[in-house]
């Protein structure tokens, strides 16, 4: 049952919606959510809803810090705005060294921009000009994964790997060669070396040529194509291929990093460190605008040293704003002293095990995947005869049976089509066992009712 809402007619009116259709836009159960608190958010009736989400990703410390907004506030008095452009601010400069305190190996100094797609495209162009500042101008190309999501500006876009986001924008950049990802592949499946998601990445080098290669842009687990754990050994092996043909290697940890892997960086704990760390979301827990691309020392000192360097020709009005990176500080810092990574590696081998129990007694359950609080559940029409959903089957699931869900059960999680039918997972970082066993509940809800529609 709905109610008239003056802030969705003007929503509908006035307020583009992002990746959303345009029945969703004018539905008259457009959301409208006005408060939020810990683990939950409130809409204009009043009525409390679970973010299963975290926001987008994103919101690892859950809604309405005090802490944080404090440190907001109190910023916007002493120094609302000043440039990171021949100059710095205490907050900027606070936020990059906790960051360095955090990463792995000598991934040192932070690029601040505004969003994770505007840190992949810094990726993109540190790895371009470093090369040229080396004499190198002719690495230009990229290697990424298939049904990797990387952004949406036209740089970040043309990395991504889902076809049905790029092409209202083809022609992108030339020159991105998309390898297999890891799907089917987790845990210890031999020697890395000898599988084919690895052999791939190795002979797309050779083909292209490896001299014109630049970098290979990964996840270190995919959300495109729902939450792939790499298989053991397969991080050393990207990286023992970059270094083999003196590629940069990138890791895209937007959603990864700052908790939610229940590790800092999802790169460290896969043992490897990259060239390059792209992130954004957690690190302001959704309170800011706030993204960075993190680069190794001896990279920047090498293209700064260079004949031709000097400089990173690269900048953003807002990149590093005093405000979004006080809050950066502050929501940093109280993830690690209220040791909230420690609440990931608890709970989540919890949460894995409910979801699996959730696949064991339904179905249409194909498989959970994921880790940390990161997890997709992919359907099916029936497991065990391996019958998969219809076009129709899955339409009506994505757009009917799971919206319906979310609104019966008031847990909010992201219905997804990329590559098959899925549930994608990600509850905020601070999330107890209560809040748990009523995502875990209303999953099973979910489940129960995807299956009637399907058997039906």
């Amino acid at each position: 049952m709905t109610t008239e809402s003056a802030f969705r007619a003007r929503a509908q009116r006035h307020l583009g919606q992002h990746f959303t259709r345009q029945d969703v836009w004018q539905s008259a159960e457009l959301p409208v959510f006005v408060r939020s608190e810990g683990c939950h958010l409130y809409d204009e009736q009043g009525r409390r809803f679970l973010d299963g989400l975290a926001g987008l990703f994103c919101v690892n410390m859950g809604h309405g810090r005090a802490d944080i907004v404090a440190a907001a506030a109190k910023q916007m008095e002493t120094l609302p705005y000043s440039t990171n452009w021949g100059a710095a601010h205490p907050p900027a400069v606070e936020a990059a060294s906790l960051i360095a305190e955090l990463t792995p190996g000598d991934l040192e100094v932070t690029w601040f921009v505004n969003s994770g797609s505007e840190a992949v495209e810094t990726a993109i162009k540190f790895a371009r000009q470093y090369h040229r500042s080396q004499g190198r101008p002719e690495r230009t190309k990229i290697i990424s994964r298939d049904m990797a999501y990387h952004g949406v500006t036209l740089g970040a876009l043309s990395v991504t790997g889902l076809p049905k986001i790029r092409e209202p924008f083809l022609p992108l950049l030339p020159g991105i060669r998309h390898v297999p990802n890891t799907l089917g592949h987790t845990g210890d499946c031999g020697p890395a070396d000898e599988l084919e998601c690895v052999r791939a990445i190795e002979a797309a080098i050779i083909e292209e040529g490896p001299e014109t290669v630049a970098a290979v842009f990964a996840e270190p687990v995919q959300n495109g194509r729902g939450a792939l754990v790499p298989p053991d050994g397969y991080w050393r092996e990207l990286r023992r291929i970059c270094d083999r043909y003196g590629i940069l290697l990138v890791a895209d940890e937007v959603i990864c990093s700052f908790g939610r892997l229940g590790h800092w960086f999802g790169s460290g704990y896969f043992g490897v460190v990259p060239d390059m760390i792209t992130f954004a979301k957690g690190a302001t827990s959704g309170y800011a605008p706030l993204g960075g691309m993190i680069a190794r020392e001896p990279l920047v000192r090498e293209l700064y040293d260079s004949p031709g360097g000097g400089t990173f020709t690269h900048g953003a009005t807002w990149g590093g704003h005093p405000v979004s990176t006080a809050v950066a500080v502050a929501n940093i810092t109280a993830m690690r002293d209220e040791k909230v990574l420690d609440n990931v590696n608890t709970l989540g081998p919890e949460l894995h095990a409910g979801l699996e129990e959730i696949k064991r007694r339904h179905r249409v359950v194909k498989d959970v995947r994921g880790m940390g609080f990161f997890y997709a559940v992919e359907l099916t029409a029936d497991r065990e005869s391996g019958r998969e959903l219809g076009a129709e089957q899955a339409q009506k699931v994505l757009r009917e049976v799971l919206p319906q869900a979310f609104r019966k059960t008031g847990v909010i999680l992201r219905p997804d089509d990329r590559g098959a039918t899925m549930l994608m997972i990600s509850p905020p970082l601070v999330a107890d066992r209560a809040v748990l066993d009523e995502l875990v509940s209303a999953v099973d809800v979910m489940i129960g009712d995807v299956e009637a529609s399907v058997t039906g």
